[in-house]
């Protein structure tokens, strides 16, 4: 590897690395924000708490992910550093578009977005890895439901089992355990989140022949994206937290504790079977699912649909800013 290639990589593994920052900053509100709307913690000591979950998922999760991300969504031979630069360019301009008019939307499918249109630009639907992308663009639509349906069934059992209990006490305990399951979740965001970083940074190694014999994540790599994620959700991305912790509907410690569970279950048998998912998704489905348990003019559905809009968006809008990054910068990222 010459000197320049090493440079041009290098330079790549630095914006993947702040990509997967403001993964961690943009994403920080499915973690913290229910803890801070139901005064469980501070801000500043919910984002604490949260980092040091998604710091330690890799002690807990394999890397099915980002094996995913790196070789099974498009074929790893076309990759190339622009088709890696335009991705991780249109993942970053969706996200600080959604982050500054403060929706939730996917850091996730952005980084696949972006990681497609590139590749469209540069060699046209030959490159795609078909059955990937049927299971990432499935997850989008089935990974909302799921925590959405198990919330709204937790949270019914509850009012049934709790029905004659007297609600103050009721709602101090359920506080607690909310230690307990935004932790859970903080560990199924780490787990997820970080791995699609990893296997961008691995599939451009892979690209520039630094990773020989079979594709593989090296341990540097699974450090690096975790920390970065960890910083990123230290600092926060406070634009969204209003709209998940109280403008979808009012959430109680026990809603919260029902979101935050139904979600970390979903992500975590995501994460098992290699599913890069939305956390955002997840935890957004799994809030509905919650006020539809009291009513369904609970929720805010004009809020929640321009949620949805934005996810609808948040592909194909990523992939057509990643394909013009991949334009441009096909020349000198040689």
């Amino acid at each position: 590897m010459n000197e320049q290639t090493f440079l041009i990589m290098a330079i790549l593994v630095v914006v993947a690395l702040l990509f997967d920052f403001m993964n961690g900053f943009h994403d920080a509100a499915n973690s913290i924000a229910l803890m801070v709307s139901t005064r469980l913690l501070t801000p500043q000591a919910a984002v604490i708490w949260a980092s040091f979950f998604n710091f330690i998922a890799f002690l807990i999760f394999g890397l099915h992910v980002a094996k995913t991300i790196g070789s099974g969504i498009v074929l790893p031979a076309i990759v190339d550093n622009a088709v890696i630069f335009g991705a991780l360019c249109g993942a970053i301009s969706w996200n600080l578009v959604t982050w500054w008019f403060g929706i939730p939307s996917s850091s996730s499918h952005a980084l696949v977005g972006g990681l497609v249109g590139a590749a469209l630009a540069k060699a046209g639907w030959s490159a795609i890895i078909a059955q990937g992308l049927i299971k990432v663009s499935a997850a989008i639509i089935l990974s909302p439901l799921f925590g959405l349906l198990l919330a709204l069934t937790l949270s019914i059992a509850l009012l049934w089992i709790l029905e004659k209990s007297s609600p103050h006490p009721i709602e101090r305990k359920f506080n607690k355990l909310q230690f307990i399951s935004a932790s859970l979740y903080s560990l199924g965001h780490g787990g997820n989140d970080a791995q699609k970083t990893m296997g961008i940074i691995a599939v451009l190694l892979y690209a520039n022949g630094y990773l020989q014999g079979e594709f593989h994540i090296p341990f540097w790599v699974v450090i690096s994206c975790h920390t970065a994620m960890a910083l990123g959700t230290l600092f926060g991305g406070w634009r969204i937290v209003k709209t998940m912790g109280m403008g979808i509907t009012r959430i109680r410690p026990t809603g919260a504790f029902c979101a935050q569970t139904s979600g970390a279950i979903a992500l975590f048998i995501a994460t098992w079977m290699g599913i890069p998912v939305s956390t955002t998704h997840t935890i957004t489905g799994a809030i509905v699912g919650v006020g539809l348990s009291r009513r369904v003019s609970a929720v805010r559905w004009g809020l929640a649909s321009r949620i949805v809009w934005a996810w609808i968006l948040t592909i194909p809008v990523s992939g057509l800013i990643a394909a013009c990054f991949w334009y441009l910068s096909r020349d000198f990222m040689k």
